[in-house]
């Protein structure tokens, strides 16, 4: 609730609190506290918060470098009986509008896929979901040489929690179905020579890749795919040319001379021809015989 008390904003927390003028009027009495404590950066007067019958908060603006929108809060308060107030507390706080740091949340909750590095121990949380106790070794060679076999050698295994929370986080990654790459491919991880399957409850869905032209080492889902597939073939004349190759598109194709045109040939230029062949022939000859 709000109220004008002497030209003075009165705000109550609590409908049912009494607004007493012994505690709503010391502005004065607020303001030359907070001057006593405070050496400058005293802004305007904001208003008065009524908290019960004996206490109520007038709030000033903090007028200080990076303090923007915070707020003086001085309490006053006043028994019941009580003619006058007297100061109970001073603080500095952040209003409605005020620039404040984000809200602190712990180390363990901050940290990010790829955050942790060479040398780091990151253990995981008390109770994760993702883990579930596990086979415990009882001594027996043979029984703990199977129980390894198999896998269940361990403290703690993931839950199928955990692992539906893995097989998730894999399908809508960078190597499953929806991902560009599979899209333009021309078949599947799961049809596909390279592609190695897990073990276990996800053996059907994924698998690793084994080329290393492709995602080689990354899991992949069985419905992932790329242009590298063990079957893929080019089509015919697909593919680098092995020498350097001129541009078709410039040569200009010249029909040659057919049929009459053929014959009739300038007889000259016949001439001609017959006497370089002639002469070509003939130093052939000079020159087989000189050797």
């Amino acid at each position: 609730m709000v109220r004008q008390t002497g030209g003075v904003s009165v705000a109550s927390s609590d409908e049912r609190a009494v607004s007493r003028p012994v505690l709503t009027d010391a502005v004065e009495l607020a303001r030359t506290a907070l001057a006593e404590l405070q050496d400058g950066g005293i802004g305007e007067y904001l208003g008065v918060t009524t908290e019960d019958e004996c206490a109520a908060t007038h709030r000033f603006v903090a007028d200080l470098p990076g303090y923007r929108g915070w707020q003086w809060a001085v309490v006053v308060a006043a028994d019941p009986a009580a003619d006058h107030a007297t100061v109970s507390e001073i603080a500095l706080l952040p209003g409605p509008d005020a620039l404040v740091a984000p809200d602190w949340i712990p180390w363990d909750q901050r940290i990010r896929p790829g955050d942790l590095s060479a040398g780091d121990l990151l253990a995981p949380p008390a109770g994760d979901p993702r883990l579930v106790p596990g086979y415990v070794a009882n001594g027996d060679p043979e029984v703990d040489d199977v129980a390894l076999e198999i896998g269940l050698g361990r403290k703690q295994v993931m839950s199928l929690e955990g692992r539906l929370d893995a097989a998730q986080r894999w399908h809508d990654g960078e190597y499953g179905p929806d991902s560009e790459m599979a899209r333009a491919a021309p078949s599947t991880c799961s049809l596909c020579g390279f592609y190695l399957p897990l073990a276990g409850s996800l053996h059907r869905a994924f698998g690793v890749c084994g080329n290393e032209l492709a995602a080689d080492g990354h899991v992949v889902d069985a419905e992932y795919g790329c242009g590298a597939h063990s079957d893929t073939s080019l089509p015919s004349g697909a593919g680098s040319p092995q020498f350097d190759a001129y541009d078709d598109g410039a040569v200009e194709m010249v029909e040659g001379p057919t049929g009459t045109e053929a014959g009739n040939a300038d007889p000259d230029t016949e001439t001609v021809t017959a006497e370089a062949t002639a002469a070509g022939n003939s130093d052939v000859e000079d020159s087989a015989s000189t050797s």
